[in-house]
């Protein structure tokens, strides 16, 4: 894989000072110490909480796990990689474009599992659809990449600032409706959303992105691929293999607040709400579910994100290797038209 150098984008505004949100998890619940995500990152829940809001349930570990000795660097759970990755190779680390919605700062950390330290100067790449369930280069086929856009608005974007090259890198897999079990051709030469960066020493990197939305068949999620091996050189990232191939979720309260905001509340689709993902593996963190920080009075403020990756660095994992869907999904309600809540 080669990616070729872009000059970063100025970033969005800076998300004020989140509230940590407590919330149902499924497969998970009850106190304990933080295992992986957030509290790898060093987060902390704030001091001013309100009464009653202890913390993130995402980044904490049952009794069972600490009874089976779970460890902190036992591998993230590998997932398919879906109908729509592109190997676009943009480095940046705001990939937002013209995108609207809940601003969204994604930081993740990646751990060798074999060391259980920081993996650092690995390629952690991202990609998901925007708030009406659409995915860059695949605008013409809508929501998910199957129908008409949710809300029957016709997408927009700007032509990419660096000439796509290369094709997806695995065999994919059904990410959605219209996914038919592999890659679909892209339809534009749209890059919105998707991006990649270098770790850092502490094996980190940090995303400013949007909340995505929803299309049917699937829960709110990102893509996400770690490539290890190669390095970055004058002409970009050169050689190396992808190592990890998954997907990140989120916690149903958040995403019902998140809905009611806009423009997601004129998203029609019919949303798939987590636990009725056949994908999600339901075992909280190690399963991709984000830890997540934001004021559930002023959601649209902003949301952040963490988690912390426990990788196969040697290995090869490009979504072939991923379970398949356990059960077909059973659709939701529509997603609330109410107006965000002030």
């Amino acid at each position: 894989m080669t990616i070729h150098q872009q000059h970063e984008e100025p970033g969005n505004d800076e998300v004020s000072r989140a509230l940590l949100s407590r919330r149902r998890v499924l497969a998970l619940s009850g106190a304990g110490a933080m295992a992986v995500g957030a509290g790898a990152l060093g987060w902390t829940a704030s001091a001013d909480e309100p009464s009653g809001r202890t913390g993130s349930a995402a980044g904490r570990a049952t009794a069972a796990e600490r009874a089976a000795g779970r460890s902190a660097c036992a591998l993230t759970t590998e997932q398919i990689e879906g109908p729509y990755y592109l190997d676009y190779e943009l480095f940046r680390r705001n990939i937002v474009e013209d995108r609207e919605g809940v601003p969204l700062r994604l930081r993740l950390k990646v751990l060798d599992e074999a060391t259980c330290r920081p993996l650092r100067n690995a390629a952690v790449e991202i990609w998901h659809c925007d708030a009406l369930g659409v995915y860059s280069g695949y605008t013409a086929t809508g929501g998910g990449g199957g129908g008409t856009p949710p809300g029957g608005q016709q997408p927009t974007g700007q032509p990419p600032t660096v000439a796509p090259t290369g094709g997806p890198g695995g065999p994919g897999g059904p990410g959605g409706p219209g996914g038919g079990g592999g890659h679909q051709e892209p339809t534009d030469d749209l890059t919105y959303l998707r991006g990649i960066q270098m770790t850092d020493r502490q094996g980190e990197v940090e995303f400013e992105t949007v909340f995505p939305g929803w299309y049917q068949g699937r829960a709110i999620h990102i893509h996400t691929k770690v490539h290890t091996g190669g390095r970055r050189t004058s002409e970009g990232y050169v050689g190396g293999h992808q190592c990890h191939t998954g997907q990140f979720y989120f916690a149903e309260e958040a995403v019902e607040l998140v809905a009611k905001a806009s423009p997601y509340r004129t998203n029609t689709g019919t949303r798939t709400t987590l636990d009725q993902d056949s994908l999600y593996p339901g075992t909280g963190s190690a399963g991709g579910l984000l830890d997540l920080r934001y004021d559930r009075r002023r959601v649209g403020r902003g949301v952040t994100a963490g988690i912390t990756m426990s990788v196969d660095a040697a290995g090869t994992h490009d979504g072939s290797d991923a379970p398949g869907p356990t059960a077909a999904p059973v659709p939701s309600a529509p997603a609330p038209s109410a107006t965000a809540s002030s």
